[in-house]
């Protein structure tokens, strides 16, 4: 049956599948719930994230899976919107940023470009990228594979983490379906989406889809602004596909303008930090509620992408065996602004100005074989070319302030002028008043990888499975500080200058082993347990420099050259060994689906951003983490009406060797802390009912998601936590037999208020929170397909 974008009446015995059924599906922790009119059977779920087709009640992975329609259906808009029914993963913030995304705890830590991220995006089996790139919108999705725990086996590109793998609809040859939908809302909301499928001939197909965005921004700014939060988002994708008896084609050509607001924060204004700032600037007023912002964004307000995607996949059958090349091209520019100190003085702003291109190839050869014995083997390729121009701004008088009263015991001055006088100089403003850092970085990054995998049946119930990959990268990094132009000198945000640009290069390379026992004691149940050593390459400090061979550090220099022995700071590679056990299995004749997995794993020289006392950025490979879970779910059709999804997770871990970021007075003081930015508990609930009546179906649905309290940071401060959290959204509509439907929605039906992060920072920099979450949004969403 070809399978149409628009959400047939749930109630249809014709219908063939319901909405919710083709919505939802996780190995280990959720399964798809399918469930045709009366029967309330479950559906057999197809996924390829372990290289072949197969039915996610059947791979022994922690995954979910999520169709394209429950994507739409709960209104998620972009890539980082699958945490909210990914438990285990958590980390969402409103920019394009992905250093923020936990995969049970592993995240990056890292904003920069010399490094790669922890959790790895993936659009058609080709890598998304870093931030700026890696954020896309969802629509005309097929379904998206959300895998915890390390993947670089499976996917490779370092994804220690686990990995975001997005799939979007092929053009079929024998359908001429499309749709149109429209959503309405609050703060003059409006989205379209829309697709059509055009047959071309007996073996080719086009298909195009295309998407557009837009809603006023939701944060009251008490500093003169429009409200914050804001985005105009539009995208078009082209598809096609030609199929005969042995091969296939596969391409895709996707354009994407993003227009946002940058990061939002607002200062905490309590605790030792906030104090000693008051101290030496006197008081600072922050404005509004602890639910409002008041930020100067003096430095701009942006956080634009243009990017270009470009995919290539051929499949040819050889009986044996099935041949995939997979070929990618990313292009994108991204311009970021943000205001970094979150109160109404122009302590620091921060901008990002990037650009970069990516291809990669792939060769694998899978079996085809019905014998005990699967196998599968590949090879794949990567360079990265890109640059960055980097600039930390500030006003001068702030600088001499808070740095005045921090190195001479308490004193207090009026500013630059003051602080000067005091050691018998003068001092002269820049034209501007601003102390502004610049730098321009470039990265150029090649890799390879190989891989084989095999599989063997020991009994009919009994398989293992082994693999090994080798990874090999390489990066050459140049990074240039000019000396800014202001006699407070290049001493703060970088700590040094050069006066040429310093040109690094270092590479990397490891072999990392997985294996898997796979037990199936009858024809529904799955038990399975496995071993998967994760490995990320090295890389460079965007912002430091290292050592030269006399041990000298490279902070509080001007005008280095290569001759001086600096060079950029390469960083170690990190590494996880993860184990897994999970049973899942199959109830009341296929209407239930149960899933559970538990899993350890132990994780060292992790890769972490740590401070300096004038304010300059380090990455160094500090602190080891031992971390365990569990993470299971409940999916069932109840009666002949409703479906409803249920999961939650449970993380806990404990972090050592953290004294060179920890921020107490003690630097053993926190050791054994908590991965403060991931949640002991998570969790979400769906419940869709369909009731027919007429010619249609009255709809409805309800949909919680929840996390517990976490942030604190390394030190567990009381004024940095985030309270738990729970966001419940209800939906009704009406679903008719002619392929059309009108669906009224509140989002955040409580207004519940919290922050998608927080940072706790020092010097002139306060800690902050960042990024308020979308308040309570009432709209409409109507739409039409046709066959």
């Amino acid at each position: 049956m070809t399978r149409t974008h628009y959400r047939k009446p749930r109630f249809a015995a014709a219908a063939g599948r319901n909405t919710m059924a083709k919505a939802v599906s996780a190995a280990v922790f959720a399964s798809a719930i399918s469930t045709p009119a009366f029967s309330q059977t479950l559906e057999e779920v197809i996924v390829t994230a372990t290289k072949r087709s197969e039915s996610v009640q059947d791979v022994p992975l922690a995954i979910t899976a999520l169709s394209g329609e429950f994507m739409e259906d709960v209104n998620l808009t972009d890539v980082k919107d699958l945490v909210t029914y990914t438990p285990g993963v958590t980390g969402n913030s409103q920019d394009s940023f992905i250093d923020a995304i936990s995969i049970r705890g592993i995240r990056t830590q890292d904003f920069g470009v010399g490094l790669d991220p922890s959790s790895a995006f993936f659009k058609n089996d080709l890598y998304e990228g870093r931030n700026g790139s890696a954020v896309t919108s969802l629509y005309d999705l097929d379904r998206a594979e959300v895998l915890r725990g390390p993947q670089g086996f499976l996917f490779g590109r370092n994804s220690i983490g686990g990995a975001f793998s997005v799939h979007t609809r092929r053009a079929e040859i024998d359908s001429s379906d499309g749709f149109v939908n429209l959503d309405l809302g609050e703060r003059e909301r409006a989205a379209v989406d829309a697709a059509i499928n055009v047959p071309v001939g007996d073996n080719f197909a086009m298909r195009f889809a295309g998407m557009y965005t837009q809603e006023d921004g939701f944060v009251e700014n008490n500093f003169p602004s429009d409200d914050l939060i804001e985005h105009e988002n539009k995208a078009i994708r082209w598809s096609t596909t030609y199929e005969n008896d042995r091969l296939g084609v596969y391409t895709m050509v996707e354009y994407e303008e993003r227009e946002q607001s940058g990061s939002v924060y607002r200062a905490v204004t309590e605790g030792e930090v906030w104090e000693t700032l008051e101290a030496a600037l006197g008081p600072i007023n922050v404005r509004g509620s602890d639910e409002e912002v008041d930020v100067d964004r003096s430095g701009g307000d942006n956080d634009d992408s243009e990017i270009l995607t470009l995919g290539l996949r051929v499949d040819y059958d050889f009986d044996f065996a099935t041949l995939t090349s997979n070929t990618g091209y990313k292009d994108h520019d991204y311009y970021y602004n943000e205001d970094y100190d979150g109160t109404p003085l122009n302590l620091e702003t921060y901008r990002q100005d990037q650009e970069g291109d990516y291809f990669q190839q792939e060769l694998r050869l899978t079996s085809n074989s019905e014998g005990p014995l699967s196998w599968y083997a590949g090879a794949s390729y990567y360079k990265e070319d890109l640059e960055t121009a980097y600039r930390f701004a500030g006003e001068e008088d702030f600088f001499c302030q808070y740095y005045g009263y921090y190195y001479n015991s308490g004193m207090t001055f009026s500013g630059c002028e003051d602080l000067y006088a005091y050691y018998g100089s003068e001092f002269t403003p820049s034209a501007n008043g601003l102390l502004e850092e610049t730098a321009t970085i470039k990265g150029k990054y090649e890799g390879w990888g190989a891989y084989l995998n095999l599989a063997y049946f020991l009994t009919e119930n009994l398989q293992i499975e082994g693999g090994l990959r080798w990874t090999d990268d390489e990066k050459e990094f140049t990074t240039y500080v000019p000396n800014p132009e202001s006699e407070l000198g290049a001493y703060w945000a970088f700590g040094y200058s050069t006066a040429e640009p310093l040109t690094a290069k270092e590479s990397w390379d490891d072999v990392t082993p997985r294996f898997i026992i796979k037990y199936t004691p009858s024809d529904t149940a799955l038990l399975y347990a496995s071993y998967t050593a994760g490995y990320k390459s090295g890389g460079f400090g965007t912002f430091s420099l290292a050592d030269n061979a006399d041990g000298d550090i490279a902070l509080g220099k001007t005008d280095l050259t290569t001759a001086d022995g600096h060079l950029p700071d390469p960083v170690n590679p990190e590494e996880v060994d993860s184990f897994e056990v999970g049973y899942k299995d199959t109830f009341l004749d296929g209407s239930m689906n149960f899933d559970v997995v538990a899993f350890y794993y132990d994780y060292t020289d992790f890769q972490v951003t740590v401070g300096t006392d004038s304010g300059a950025t380090l990455i160094e490979n500090a602190g080891e983490v031992e971390a365990w879970g569990v993470e299971s779910s409940l999916t069932a059709g109840i009666g002949d009406y409703l479906t409803a999804y249920a999961t939650i997770g449970y993380f806990d871990s404990e972090a050592t060797k953290l004294e060179d970021v920890c921020g107490l007075e003690d630097p053993l003081g926190c050791e054994g802390t908590h991965l403060f930015w991931a949640p002991e508990w998570s969790g979400s609930f769906v419940l869709h009912g369909a009731f027919p009546m007429g010619s249609g179906a009255i709809t409805g649905a309800f949909e919680l998601t929840f996390e517990s309290e976490r942030g604190g940071g390394w030190e567990e401060l009381d004024e940095t936590m985030i309270d738990s959290y729970e966001e419940m959204s209800v939906r009704v509509g009406w679903e008719s037999d002619n392929n059309w439907f009108v669906e009224a929605y509140v989002e955040n039906i409580t207004d519940e208020f919290t922050w998608d992060g927080m940072n706790n920072l020092g010097g002139k920099e306060p800690h902050a929170f960042f990024g308020p979450r979308r308040p309570r949004t009432a709209g409409v969403r109507l739409g039409m397909a046709w066959d």
